[in-house]
């Protein structure tokens, strides 16, 4: 069964959801877990669409952090001292990037703990994971071949392939992440308990006939997702 996990580094429902996935890969090691970028904010205006500007998008991303953090089995966002920090709120394509060259050198197992560090650095230790620095110092906790990395990073096929993944996330029809594509053909929003992607792996086990992607039914307020609405707007919940 291939599963693709749309994600994005800056996404707070993400945090919770990575951690499910893994707890989900090592209780059904048969799944093949693909990681795919998503781009809540692919460039610096896209804050102005969707906050106004960059300078007001802090106050309203930390109300999505809140949320994110109530769904986290671990509540490890660390709210407060975000507040406390003073660099604008980063964009997606720098982190995004990062994983990718992190897939390029070690395959999609070392994209996965690239994509975790990052997401730690960011809301557990508050750090800017739009600055270069920052992000090698987190990738540094992995067993990444750093030096290879940074080739990876450096070389246009990393980015080329972030807008790859993001382009194949509109053919699917995906507004927001989190969001887990299983066969190529069913969807599943939000970071949902465990027992509930369980179960909905299980029905799509069952599953022969091949059909556009269907979006699966949990209940509506027992996994959040980042979505953009058709004007560009970013809400979490």
């Amino acid at each position: 069964m291939k599963i693709e996990f749309f994600h994005d580094v800056i996404c707070s429902f993400c945090f919770p959801m990575s951690y499910r996935m893994r707890q989900l890969k090592e209780k059904h090691p048969d799944l093949e877990i693909i990681h795919r970028s998503f781009a809540l904010v692919p460039e610096e205006s896209a804050f102005d669409v969707q906050f106004g500007s960059r300078e007001a998008a802090k106050d309203e991303i930390l109300t999505h952090w809140e949320h994110a953090n109530m769904n986290d089995d671990l509540h490890r966002f660390n709210i407060e001292g975000m507040k406390a920090k003073d660099f604008l709120f980063p964009t997606s394509i720098p982190g995004l990037r990062a994983v990718k060259a992190a897939e390029m050198v070690g395959g999609h197992d070392l994209a996965w703990d690239a994509f975790d560090a990052l997401q730690n650095a960011l809301f557990v230790e508050n750090k800017n994971v739009e600055d270069l620095d920052v992000i090698k110092e987190a990738l540094g906790s992995t067993t990444l071949n750093m030096n290879a990395w940074e080739k990876a990073f450096e070389d246009p096929k990393s980015l080329d392939e972030v807008h790859k993944e993001i382009a194949l996330s509109r053919e699917y029809g995906i507004r927001g992440v989190p969001f887990v594509v299983v066969n190529g053909k069913y969807g599943i929003n939000g970071a949902q308990p465990l027992a509930q992607i369980e179960a909905m792996i299980e029905e799509v086990r069952k599953e022969e006939n091949q059909k556009p992607i269907q979006m699966m039914s949990p209940q509506a307020d027992e996994g959040g997702a980042c979505e953009l609405d058709e004007d560009g707007n970013w809400t979490c919940d």
